[in-house]
């Protein structure tokens, strides 16, 4: 985790205090069920209620511990030892290591999640703002980079609206699935702890017993969790690069806001730069990357190795807190994104009229000119039209071959900007789901 890219609440989440609390959470539902039923003294998980919240010093102590152990659970363990006294013998009865690193990293990805979700729905609100606020905003639509039929700014923003609805609903599945608790021993068949322990901790933790697991969990679930988080930056990226080719100096149809006293360049003064959405590109680079390790942790030998234990002490928090960090600063960029309507305005008129290419394409076909004819007529008007700088309409206007098939009341009835809004609201109630 790079201090630059993390927020406080998300990088709580994977800080050594954090753990250890959920560690001793998890040993004490286990010690209740087993007290209930009488395989240890009912007075141990009272006396796990007297361990205070971990402190920094006591990190220290359990990593001082773990020196001599060369083990994390163990240095855990002696530790607890050190705060309740002899009953601390009876704490992790039948249990394996995993099964409380897994339940643990299982209520991290649940934690996680959250606080994901909250960054999300700020992304999903600012998009709907746009979206609705310019709905009817017509700007110009460009395929391969170039002038094509335009589109609204509102239906440009509700795309990536849809995207980010659907990244939402993938999160809400991908941690159901990861959210699985495993308490059942060294391989995972019951014979040292009773499965009514699993099923309690579960449900008192708010999660779903793992159906078939050895040591470890299947580290499929975690592939698909990576998955999500892989897209959802993906999605981010998306925005940001749109974001970054519509301040182009020569589109400069939306751009970030440049705060009061910002610097764009050391060398350059005029310069106001997209480093916003520049360094959400990168982020998602970064988070990305971490689904590839995430893949390759599927594949352990037989009942569990641990070479999948070192990524996720990487990938896992990194992962997550810059999802986490990229999420924030991409809905702080789109509150206060700046859409220049005058220059949406000037971009529709530099192609000359020339999107109106494909009506007067399909009004030649309807009068009764072969789609080939009608094509070779219309591109060749519409490539004279770019190369002279000279308006597309008036042309076709002028055209003695189109004349024969369309009026000029044909024309300006099919060169209608109106044409392209017709259906806005039946986009719109298709992504709202109205």
């Amino acid at each position: 985790m790079i201090e630059r890219y993390s927020r406080l609440e998300m990088k709580k989440i994977f800080q050594e205090e954090n753990k250890y609390a959920l560690w001793l959470k998890i040993e004490t539902a286990a010690a209740e069920q087993m007290a209930a039923m009488g395989q240890i003294p009912a007075s141990l998980p009272p006396l796990l209620a007297t361990v205070k919240p971990f402190t920094a010093s006591d990190v220290a102590r359990i990593l001082e511990i773990e020196q001599t152990t060369k083990h994390d659970v163990i240095a855990f363990l002696t530790f607890i030892a050190e705060q309740i006294g002899e009953e601390a013998r009876f704490l992790h009865q039948g249990l394996t290591s995993s099964d409380i690193l897994d339940t643990t990293l299982a209520l991290q990805l649940k934690q996680a999640g959250g606080l994901l979700q909250q960054g999300l729905a700020r992304v999903l609100a600012a998009l709907q703002k746009l979206s609705d606020k310019y709905k009817t905003t017509l700007t110009i639509g460009r395929s391969h980079g170039i002038h094509a039929e335009p589109v609204s700014f509102g239906f440009k923003m509700l795309g990536h609206y849809a995207a980010f609805a659907r990244a939402q609903q993938r999160l809400g599945l991908a941690v159901a699935e990861i959210a699985t608790c495993k308490l059942r021993g060294p391989v995972g068949t019951y014979s040292s702890v009773d499965p009514s322990v699993e099923s309690y901790v579960a449900k008192k933790l708010g999660l779903a017993v793992e159906p078939h697991a050895t040591q470890v969990i299947p580290r499929d679930r975690h592939a698909m969790f990576f998955a999500t988080l892989a897209v959802i930056a993906g999605s981010i990226e998306n925005l940001a690069v749109e974001i970054r080719h519509l301040q182009r100096t020569e589109v400069n149809e939306a751009s970030e806001f440049f705060d009061q006293g910002q610097k764009g360049s050391s060398a350059m003064p005029h310069k106001k730069n997209p480093i916003l959405s520049e360094n959400l590109t990168g982020l998602a680079r970064v988070i990305r990357a971490q689904c590839l390790p995430a893949m390759e942790n599927i594949a352990l030998w037989h009942e569990r190795d641990i070479s999948h234990s070192s990524v996720e002490r990487f990938i896992v928090p990194d992962a997550l807190v810059t999802l986490d960090f990229a999420l924030d600063r991409l809905g702080g960029l789109l509150e206060k994104l700046q859409v220049n309507e005058a220059a949406i305005a000037h971009n529709m008129k530099k192609s000359h009229h020339l999107y109106y290419s494909g009506a007067i394409l399909n009004a030649l076909t309807q009068a009764g000119v072969s789609r080939e004819a009608a094509y070779q007529l219309v591109q060749k008007l519409a490539l004279q039209a770019w190369a002279e700088q000279v308006d597309f309409i008036d042309l076709v206007t002028a055209d003695k071959t189109i004349g024969k098939y369309l009026s000029a009341g044909d024309i300006k009835k099919n060169c209608n900007d109106a044409t392209y809004l017709k259906n806005i609201d039946h986009v719109y109630d298709l992504v709202y789901k109205k």
